[in-house]
């Protein structure tokens, strides 16, 4: 082994040797290849990365110390076309004979092939970085900016490149920051009125605060507030250009006396320019055109309404509500003028998904003498009001091998003439399942089909008036969903009917609160009697049981198999837990096989039963996050959810009777009693250079009470999979210590912890390196088996780790996402076999997904 991993190790350093060696191949002479930055503040060197993201010119990116990019452009051809021509005329009869093989066309083609592939290469890899001194001295004046605009004013920068024989070359650069500066005081010198008093009412909100280091972004923060204060106080005709910041430092002793200076609006009135005060404007009209196109826009309305001063026009008859219009405009006639206001009309319109991104514009109203007044007109063009959409995708699963999908959309807006939208949704699948049940049945053996309505209300449909805790700027929405699936061959032919009645609303861009007031869930199983041959492990397990303790001829044996004594599914199994259950169990039975067929039969039973979920929840949702690009950001999400109350009471207060396990039943079925809380943290830190650092933390329980004493299938946690511990297949981790024996191993329990460097290699191909960290558990419920449940603080050290690497493909629109997974920490194993023994690569866990993880 010793001997292996130093032939590994030379064959890497010796490849690295050799590349290195050819760094400069594309650097011209007498031209020098940039290989290293050092920045040295009052001659000490640092590592500032702040610093370094100061300077114009970088040394070529490195992967495992290798300017890998660098050497991808040196593979590429300098003049593809020419290399191409003088290889295929390099030998007299080289062309002639290709183009009796392949033909003169082909010939041509793979000519252009060649020149695409080079093309790739240099676009793929990175130009060597050459030294430009004219980037040097622009580097050394930008660091001289950064430490001015940082409260350095005497800073001095210099530069020196350090050249060497092997066309290579270093820059050094030299700082002097001396003393700091620090604000002294700020005085204001403001000449309208109403622009002094507002200032003053809000001075304490200023982020210039004496003692402090000056900071130029400090100062352009304080521009950036007083603009939004004034353009949200009603100063319509107020802009950033009025503020000025002038500063004395002459004789100061390292202090800055700082004068906020903001004159008077300027207007031009024929020839002359004057100045005038700025005066607060207010909105005297709102005049909403619902649909506006450029062809009408010189055209009179025909038809028209009015709500609450809104005045509502239609160049065509008026299809909707007064109410559903007036609540979708923020500004309030009657109101000051407040910029935010028409962002918040903005994003309210986009919200209800009925119209087009939508025109604001404002006006002098020309009855007010003063001009003061202010005419809002809201241009609203209808989006179509019905829509189609349909997709179809290829898949597989731990459950099948090939699957084909598909599904579609129609969608009607402004149902009800309130911006309502109503969704009709159908989705379809078959495949071919891994273990079918008949080997010689159709290779199509898995269908499911389902359908779904959504209709939803741009407003909180409640009896009491929700306005004042929930204003209109929220974008409230109440959705009523409605959905019916069915399965078949798959597990044990489920069928699945769901209600849903919810609440969304925005505070503001970061927050989403969205309160599930029913949610409702029927789960019947059609197939209960295909358990065993499902979860075959736990058949398995009960099997050996029985050929140990029963007789060769006994009944519960399947009598068509002659070979082999093997319970008769699902006759012979079913029995064999009866009456091992029973009063007279088999004398032959240890405890521990008792236990065992117990912890069997539970979870049979748990599976097979059908469910009955009535549901209510709250979720809480931050996340600051600015776009799709932004990879510096957080987010969190909490939900609570409790179910069966309702029920439970109200069976309660009607004198339901139980049945004989002491539960009540709706229609025949027990309903489901718990209480469930998940907790959701999410974290990326933007690292620069494509690099970024992922981070999640999950934590969810779910506790059964009352008419239950298990959590349903469909609400349980699992471990495993390509979102979650990647060295595990998806149902595949625990519960605890118990090693996944099961199939679709699931508990009322979750602890998760991931994190992923991930980093650019070339072009739209990334890496990342990831360690996974989390387990299920029991707690509080049926199961009883000591390793699969949660009992004692100890239990945490069962946290399964899995570590491991993957590569990202980016497509612009979608991700694809390859992982290897290695088990470092298997709880499963006994504990002095528990590290590193799954860390290799027959052991390792391949996950395909799209986008990333967390």
């Amino acid at each position: 082994m010793k001997h292996l991993l130093t032939k590994i190790v030379f064959v890497v350093v010796s490849t690295i040797f050799l590349i290195s060696c050819n760094a400069i191949k594309r650097v011209p002479e007498e031209e020098y290849l940039l290989t290293k930055n050092e920045i040295f503040v009052d001659s000490t060197k640092t590592n500032e990365t702040r610093l370094y993201n100061q300077l114009y010119q970088k040394p070529n990116a490195k992967l495992a110390w290798t300017p890998f990019r660098l050497h991808i452009y040196n593979l590429a051809k300098v003049n593809p076309d020419s290399s191409y021509q003088n290889w295929l005329h390099n030998k007299p009869n080289r062309e002639k004979r290709l183009n009796n093989f392949l033909s003169k066309k082909q010939v041509t083609r793979l000519g252009v092939a060649y020149t695409g592939i080079n093309n790739w290469l240099k676009k793929a890899g990175e130009a060597p970085s050459i030294v430009d001194e004219s980037k040097a001295k622009r580097s050394v004046k930008r660091l001289q900016s950064y430490y001015w605009n940082n409260g350095w004013f005497n800073v001095k920068t210099d530069y020196k490149i350090n050249f060497n024989e092997e066309q290579r070359a270093s820059v050094s650069y030299y700082i002097q920051p001396h003393k700091p500066y620090f604000i002294d005081s700020l005085n204001a010198k403001i000449e309208s009125k109403a622009v002094d008093s507002i200032y003053k009412l809000h001075k304490s909100e200023s982020s210039i605060i004496a003692g402090k280091q000056y900071r130029t972004l400090d100062i352009e923060s304080e521009r950036e507030r007083l603009t939004r204060l004034y353009r949200n106080s009603g100063l319509y005709n107020f802009e950033k250009e009025y503020i000025k910041f002038d500063a004395d430092t002459v004789n100061t002793d390292q202090k800055i006396q700082l004068n906020l200076l903001i004159k008077d609006r300027q207007i031009t009135e024929g020839e002359e320019k004057k100045r005038v005060p700025f005066k607060v404007h207010k909105i005297s009209k709102v005049n909403v055109f619902t649909d506006y196109s450029y062809q009408n826009k010189d055209q009179t309305p025909k038809d028209s309404a009015s709500y609450n001063g809104y005045n509502i026009y239609s160049y065509d008859k008026l299809r909707y509500t007064r109410k559903a219009i007036a609540n979708s405009i923020l500004i309030t006639p009657g109101e000051i003028f407040r910029d935010k206001d028409r962002t918040l009309t903005y994003n309210q319109i986009n919200n209800l998904k009925t119209f087009k991104y939508p025109n604001i514009r404002y006006s002098i109203d020309p009855d007010n003498p003063e001009g003061t007044d202010l005419i809002a007109s809201v241009l609203l063009t209808p989006r179509k009001k019905y829509s189609t959409n349909v997709e179809f995708d290829v898949s597989t699963s731990n459950i099948q091998v090939f699957g084909i999908g598909f599904s579609g959309s129609f969608l009607i807006r402004n149902v009800f003439g309130g911006a309502e939208i109503f969704e009709i949704s159908g989705r379809g699948s078959i495949g071919s399942s891994k273990d079918p049940v008949d080997p010689n049945g159709q290779f199509f053996d898995i269908s499911e089909i389902g359908i779904d309505l959504k209709l939803s209300f741009p407003k909180i449909i409640f009896p009491f008036q929700t306005r004042k805790i929930i204003p209109k700027y929220m974008s409230p929405t109440t959705n009523l969903i409605f959905g019916i699936n069915t399965q078949q061959n798959i597990g044990l032919d489920k069928q699945n009917a769901s209600g849903i009645f919810n609440y969304q609303w925005k505070p503001s861009t970061k927050l989403t609160n969205q309160i599930d007031l029913v949610n409702v869930q029927y789960v019947r199983n059609l197939n209960t009697g295909n358990y065993f041959n499902v979860y075959s492990n736990s058949f398995s397990r009960l099997n050996n049981i029985a050929t140990e303790v029963l007789s060769s001829n006994s009944p519960f044996f399947d009598p068509d198999n002659t070979t082999e004594n093997i319970l008769s599914i699902p006759t012979g199994a079913n029995s064999f837990i009866a009456q091992s259950l029973g009063d007279t169990p088999d004398s032959d039975l240890t405890s521990d096989q008792l236990q065992e067929i117990s912890n069997i039969n539970e979870r049979k039973e748990r599976l097979t039963e059908d469910n009955l979920i009535f549901a209510s929840s709250y979720t809480y949702l931050k996340n600051n996050r600015e776009n799709l690009y932004d990879e510096n950001f957080s987010r969190f999400r909490v939900k609570i959810e409790f179910a069966g109350n309702v029920l439970n009471t109200v069976s309660n207060l009607v004198g339901l009777k139980e049945n004989s396990r002491e539960r009540f039943e709706v229609f025949g079925v027990e309903f489901s009693q718990y209480a469930k809380t998940e907790l959701d943290y999410i974290k990326h830190w933007d690292l620069g250079g494509k690099s970024v650092l992922a981070f999640r933390a999950f934590g969810g329980i779910a506790l059964p009470y009352g008419n239950a004493n298990s959590i349903p299938f469909a609400r349980s946690f699992f471990g495993g999979g390509p979102n979650d511990n990647r060295a595990w297949l998806p149902y595949d981790l625990g519960p605890g210590s118990s090693g996944g024996r099961n199939e679709f191993n699931e508990a009322n329990m979750k602890i998760a912890v991931n994190a992923e460097y991930r980093y650019n290699i070339l072009g739209s191909l990334n890496g990342a390196f990831f360690i996974d960290a989390g387990n299920i558990w029991n707690v509080l419920d049926s199961v009883e088996e000591e390793d699969a449940v949660f009992s004692r603080l100890d239990d945490i050290q069962e946290i399964a780790v899995g570590s491991g690497l993957g590569l990202r493909y980016d497509f612009d629109f979608f991700v694809v996402r390859l992982d290897l997974g290695f088990k470092t920490f298997n709880p499963a194993r006994i504990e002095d076999q528990r590290w590193f023994k799954g860390y290799n690569f027959s052991e390792g866990v391949y996950n395909v997904g799209i986008n990333y993880p967390f």
